[in-house]
C-alpha cells in the first residue's frame, strides 16, 4: 500500500490540517492548498483571465471563473438532467434524490456537502459558539470566521488591490471589489436584463419590479425593499449618528454615507466615466452620471407615468402625490421631501453661507443656488429646448417652458393658461381662483393659500426677525428680503434696462422705469 495515498483521505476524517498559514493560521490538510492559499498574502494571481483580465491564486479558480464567460455547466445530474457550473453544487444538489441524510438537517432541511459543513450548520440551531476573540469577548460557529474577525482589532488588510491599492480583510471582499475595475457583473437581472456585480443588489433590485416593501418603519410607516434602508432610515427618528469622520469629526447616521465623505479629504476619485472621462468618488455617482449619457429610466410612476433614471429619484418624486415630507424643521416646522433639502434650508437660521460668489461676494446656502446665481454675471442659460431652441438659467423654468410644446396639460391651469411644473405648485395655484385658504392665523384671523405664507406671517406676530444682514446687522422677516437688502452692500444689480442700460436692485424698479 502506498503510505502517501492512504495518509491524505485519512485527514478528512480526523479533522486535522497539518499545513498552518504563517500569515492569518488557516489550516489546510495539503501543501499544495497552503501554497495556493499563501498567494493572496502576497498577492500573486499567476492565472489571468484572457476575456476579462482578472487574476487568480489557482488554475482550477480560474476555470470555475471562466464558466460565467462561456455560461459552460459541466457537471449534470444523472437523475434529473439538472446541469451545474462546479461539482460541489451537483453534489448538494443529487442528495435531494438519494436517501443520504446523514447530511441533511433534520430542522430546516438544509443538505450539505461534507459532515464538516453539517457540523458547523448545526451550531446555527443550538446557538454554540466554541471560538471566542480575546479582546473583545465576541463568539464564532466558525473558526475561520473567528481569525478574519480578530483582523479588525489589528487593522490588518492583508488582500491589496493591484489597480488601485485599496486593501480588504477577506479575499472575498477584494474578489467582489476587482469587479469593480475588470466590468464584470455576473448577477443579471431575468425581468430587464440588467447586471450587478453583487448578488446582494440583484436581490433588492429584484423588488424594484415585484414592489415588494417589506420593511416597515414603526413610527412614521415608511416601508423598505432592504432591511439596511430601514435601520438608516430609523436614524432619522432617533437622530443617531454613530459613523464619524477622524478627520474633521463630522458624524453620520449612515456608513456608507461616511464613506463617500471621507473621500472629500483624500481627493480619492477612482471612478471614471469611459464616455467623456468624468471622475467620480463613489460608483454609485459614476452609474448615475453614465445614464445621462444613455438616457436610462427604468423607474416609472404609476400615479403620472414620470420616468427617473433612480428608484431614489422616484421615490421623492412620488411624495409630490403624497403630500409627504418627512423632514421638518424645528425653527419653523416647515416640512422636505429630502433630508438634504432640510439641512441646506437650516442654514436660514444659523447664518450660515458657505458657498461665495468670487464676482459679487454674495454668500448661498447651497452650492447649487451658488451656481445658478453666477449664471446672472456669465448670462449663460445651458438648458435649451429641444423644440425652439430657446435657452434657459434653470432646469426648472426648461420643464415649465416645454409643456407649451407637449400635450401634457396636467398642470395647465383652464383659467388663465398658466403652466406648472409639478402637481403640488399646481393645486396651490388653483387656490387664486377658487379662492380658498386653508391655512388660517390663530392670532388675528388672516388666511393663507400657502403654509409657508402662513408661518412667514405668525412671525409679523412675534416680532422675529431671523435673518440677519452680517455687513450692518439689519434684520429681515424673510430669506429673500435679506438677499435683495445685502445687493445694496454688493451693488449688484440684476435687473437691466434693454433701452437706455440702466440696472436696479428689484424687478419692480425696473419695471417701473
Amino acid at each position: 500500500i502506498n503510505v502517501k495515498y492512504v495518509a491524505r483521505p485519512l485527514t478528512l476524517h480526523t479533522g486535522e490540517k497539518p499545513y498552518k498559514c504563517d500569515v492569518c493560521g488557516r489550516g489546510y490538510t495539503r501543501k499544495s492548498k497552503l501554497e495556493i492559499h499563501q498567494r493572496i498574502h502576497t498577492g500573486e494571481n499567476s492565472y489571468k483571465c484572457d476575456v476579462c483580465g482578472r487574476g487568480f491564486t489557482g488554475k482550477r479558480h480560474l476555470g470555475s471563473h471562466r464558466r460565467i464567460h462561456t455560461e459552460e455547466k459541466p457537471y449534470k445530474c444523472s437523475s434529473c438532467d439538472k446541469r451545474f457550473f462546479t461539482l460541489s453544487s451537483l453534489n448538494i444538489h443529487q442528495a435531494v434524490h438519494t436517501d443520504e441524510k446523514a447530511c441533511k438537517c433534520n430542522l430546516c432541511g438544509k443538505i450539505f456537502s461534507s459532515r464538516g459543513n453539517f457540523a458547523v450548520h448545526q451550531r446555527t440551531h443550538t446557538g454554540e459558539k466554541p471560538y471566542k476573540c480575546d479582546m473583545c469577548g465576541k463568539a464564532f460557529t466558525r473558526k475561520d470566521s473567528h481569525v478574519l474577525h480578530q483582523i479588525l482589532h489589528t487593522g490588518e488588510k492583508p488582500y491589496k488591490c493591484e489597480v488601485c491599492g485599496r486593501g480588504y480583510t477577506r479575499s472575498t471582499q477584494l474578489a467582489i471589489h476587482q469587479r469593480v475595475h475588470t466590468g464584470e457583473k455576473p448577477y443579471k437581472c431575468d425581468v430587464c436584463g440588467k447586471a450587478f456585480i453583487i448578488s446582494g443588489s440583484l436581490t433588492s433590485h429584484r423588488k424594484v419590479h415585484t414592489r415588494e416593501k417589506p420593511y416597515k418603519c414603526d413610527v412614521c410607516g415608511k416601508a423598505f425593499s432592504v432591511n439596511g434602508s430601514l435601520i438608516s432610515h430609523r436614524n432619522i427618528h432617533t437622530g443617531e449618528k454613530p459613523y464619524k469622520c477622524d478627520v474633521c469629526g463630522k458624524a453620520f447616521s449612515v456608513n456608507g454615507s461616511l464613506t463617500y465623505h471621507r473621500k472629500i479629504h483624500t481627493g480619492e476619485k477612482p471612478y471614471k466615466c469611459d464616455v467623456c472621462g468624468k471622475a467620480f468618488s463613489v460608483n454609485g455617482r459614476l452609474k448615475s452620471h453614465q445614464k445621462t449619457h444613455s438616457g436610462e429610466k427604468p423607474y416609472k410612476c404609476e400615479v403620472c407615468g414620470k420616468a427617473f433614471s433612480f428608484n431614489a429619484s422616484l421615490a421623492v418624486h412620488q411624495t409630490l402625490h403624497t403630500g409627504e415630507k418627512p423632514y421638518k424643521c424645528d425653527v419653523c416646522g416647515r416640512g422636505y421631501t429630502r433630508k438634504s433639502k432640510l439641512e441646506i434650508h437650516q442654514r436660514i437660521h444659523t447664518g450660515e453661507n458657505s458657498y461665495k460668489c468670487d464676482v459679487c461676494g454674495r454668500g448661498f446656502t447651497g452650492k447649487r443656488h451658488l451656481g445658478s446665481h453666477r449664471r446672472i454675471h456669465t448670462e449663460e442659460k445651458p438648458y435649451k429646448c429641444s423644440s425652439c431652441d430657446k435657452r434657459f438659467f434653470t432646469l426648472s423654468s426648461l420643464n415649465i417652458h416645454q409643456a407649451v410644446h407637449t400635450d401634457e396639460k396636467a398642470c395647465k391651469c383652464n383659467l388663465c393658461g398658466k403652466i406648472f411644473s409639478s402637481r403640488g405648485n399646481f393645486a396651490v395655484h388653483q387656490r387664486t381662483h377658487t379662492g380658498e385658504k386653508p391655512y388660517k392665523c390663530d392670532m388675528c384671523g388672516k388666511a393663507f393659500t400657502r403654509k409657508d405664507s402662513h408661518v412667514l406671517h405668525q412671525i409679523l406676530h412675534t416680532g422675529e426677525k431671523p435673518y440677519k444682514c452680517e455687513v450692518c446687522g439689519r434684520g429681515y422677516t424673510r430669506s429673500t428680503q435679506l438677499a435683495i437688502h445685502q445687493r445694496v452692500h454688493t451693488g449688484e444689480k440684476p435687473y437691466k434696462c434693454d433701452v437706455c442700460g440702466k440696472a436696479f436692485i428689484i424687478s419692480g424698479s425696473l419695471t417701473s422705469h
